[in-house]
């Protein structure tokens, strides 16, 4: 059984909570890699932020997480979903990706995702039907037709 969550809109207040959550939920991944620099991490989230496609993720009636899914021409780019690590492993990331895949298959869109090279979030978005579509140094990038 999925945990039950709301997704609430974000606002440019927001900016500061939300790069917290970000540096926490990432800090692991870049720390392996070598790449774990907060400064970086607030400056590539603070430049594309749009509080219209961010929503917080809330669990029992604390805000955990974000998504952020930006329309393109091509599709729907999932640009981002965190969770702050003590929300993660227990089937809430799945079902909010869940719920993203149900948005992007209700309006008939291509759902796009990336992910960091060598990180979990590549199983994750793979068990969840999406097909890697091309590499970076640092990031694979995947897609999931409706």
């Amino acid at each position: 059984m999925s945990p039950a969550f709301t997704l609430e809109p974000a606002q440019l207040a927001d900016l500061e909570a939300l790069v917290a959550i970000r540096i926490d939920a990432m800090r692991e991944s870049l720390t392996r890699i070598g790449r774990f620099d907060p400064d970086r991490a607030r400056e590539r989230f603070a430049s594309g932020f749009d509080p219209r496609a961010t929503r917080h993720i809330s669990c029992g009636g604390e805000r955990v997480g974000f998504v952020v899914v930006k329309q393109q021409q091509s599709g729907l780019l999932l640009d981002h979903l965190y969770l702050r690590p003590s929300a993660q492993g227990q089937g809430l990331g799945s079902a909010v990706l869940n719920a993203v895949i149900a948005e992007a298959a209700a309006r008939g869109q291509v759902l796009f995702v990336g992910a960091l090279r060598d990180s979990a979030a590549n199983r994750f978005y793979e068990r969840h039907g999406f097909q890697k579509t091309g590499e970076s140094e640092w990031d694979v990038y995947y897609q999931r037709s409706p």
